[in-house]
């Protein structure tokens, strides 16, 4: 599999189904039926613009659609995305709302690398814009990074949000939401041990895999089946020609959406089918539930094969992060050394991704903390996605974060770094 001509072929097969559907679309759409009107040409029509736009949606980075927010003084505030630090396989970003005064809080929200774009965080940005100063770690497509950039695994990646935590000095409050969650609370580590005056002010942990023994999911389950082995051989491909990245080893995007669909093949045939009916009836809408979602969910990027696979291996196979036996350039990472930094962890009961049971084990790892700085909170009748970005996040979750932040703002004495530390 690891040719570029299997990685062209996807490819090859989705431009085909985008131009299959837009052919059905212009096809049925020709005015001459009209003399012969039959539902069958609003059928086609409608399979044909589904067709065309969800298959069109895998290559595209989807934009982040946040122009502006209210505020305090009553006005609609401008929000810019600037970026502060751009390296190769990440960029940190920065929503700067004009006009406004620099916020008390100041969050920086670490995004998962797990088949989809930052973007997928935009409406957990979108709420915490009114309240906070919003950070957001841009993770870039390994098909548009060239060979010549060299690996990128999980203790590059962890560097990297050193870097930035470092860069954002220590008044930041931080946020990682499920992939990122083991990793951030490793670099939290490694400040604790490098540079304890950079840490973070808190560590909000949402649905990460701290412990994916602590529960089994259909995900913990497939990493302990297939050998590293089978793995490689089965889903690493080389970026095809078409992209900067050609050559490049990488898990493909396209690949991963086929993983991501398998797991809820059902739910997702029917969504489709329901969208498509309610186009032929002319009940569609650009801006459906259906659209927003899937615009989203479709929208795909390749990771390095040497991150998905360390991932697997040290994350889920060898349990580096729950042991407490994580390393990063042959230097051990000893979370005990985390202090002066509050913990939170947030997991969903119906969480059937990263289970109730994986991320509150971070808490049982910070053992240099005392109990009063840390928290946790399970949210009844919510899955994967509603604790960072339903409604149990809106209305339940977000508050309690704020407030979790509000509480640990000040900075800490040295008195209490002394008796913590001991």
């Amino acid at each position: 599999m690891k040719g570029m001509m299997s990685y062209d072929l996807m490819e090859t097969i989705r431009n085909t189904n985008e131009w299959m559907g837009a052919s059905a679309r212009a096809m049925a759409s020709y005015p001459v039926w009209g003399l012969t009107p039959h539902p069958m040409f609003k059928l086609m029509s409608a399979w044909g613009r589904v067709t065309e736009r969800s298959f069109a949606r895998m290559v595209i980075k989807p934009d982040w659609g946040i122009r502006s927010i209210p505020a305090a003084d009553g006005k609609d505030h401008l929000i810019d995305v600037e970026t502060l630090l751009d390296k190769p396989f990440g960029a940190l970003i920065h929503f700067k709302v004009q006009g406004r005064a620099p916020m008390k809080r100041r969050v920086l929200l670490v995004a998962p690398m797990s088949g989809h774009y930052a973007t997928l965080l935009r409406s957990t940005v979108n709420s915490l814009l009114p309240d906070a100063d919003v950070y957001v770690t841009d993770w870039h497509n390994a098909r548009d990074i060239p060979a010549s950039e060299g690996k990128f695994d999980i203790e590059d990646y962890t560097l990297y949000l050193v870097e930035f935590m470092r860069l954002l000095g220590p008044d930041i409050h931080v946020i990682a939401v499920c992939q990122p969650a083991p990793l951030t609370l490793a670099a939290t580590a490694y400040l604790a041990e490098e540079e304890p005056e950079a840490q973070p002010r808190t560590l909000t942990l949402i649905g990460g895999p701290i412990d994916p023994d602590a529960a089994a999911t259909d995900v913990t389950d497939f990493g302990r089946r297939v050998t590293m082995g089978q793995l490689e051989h089965l889903v690493i491909q080389r970026v095809g020609f078409k992209y900067k990245g050609a050559g490049r080893l990488v898990y493909p995007g396209l690949m991963q959406l086929a993983s991501f669909i398998s797991m809820n093949m059902d739910k997702h045939s029917k969504a489709f089918t329901d969208k498509i009916m309610a186009e032929a009836q002319d009940e569609g809408s650009e801006h459906d539930h259906h659209n927003i979602f899937y615009d989203e969910y479709l929208a795909v990027m390749d990771m390095t094969a040497e991150f998905y696979l360390s991932t697997v291996e040290r994350i889920f196979k060898g349990l580096e992060i729950a042991q407490n036996k994580f390393t990063v350039a042959g230097k051990p990472v000893d979370i005990g050394k985390i202090t002066t930094v509050a913990v939170k962890t947030v997991e969903g009961a119906n969480d059937d991704i990263s289970a109730p049971g994986q991320c509150v084990a971070a808490l049982r790892l910070c053992t240099g903390l005392p109990d009063e700085m840390k928290a946790q909170h399970l949210e009844p009748g919510a899955g994967h996605y509603g604790i960072f970005a339903g409604r149990s996040w809106r209305n339940n979750i977000r508050p309690l974060v704020l407030d979790f932040i509000d509480a640990n703002s000040g900075a800490p004495t040295p008195k209490a770094k002394q008796i913590r530390a001991v």
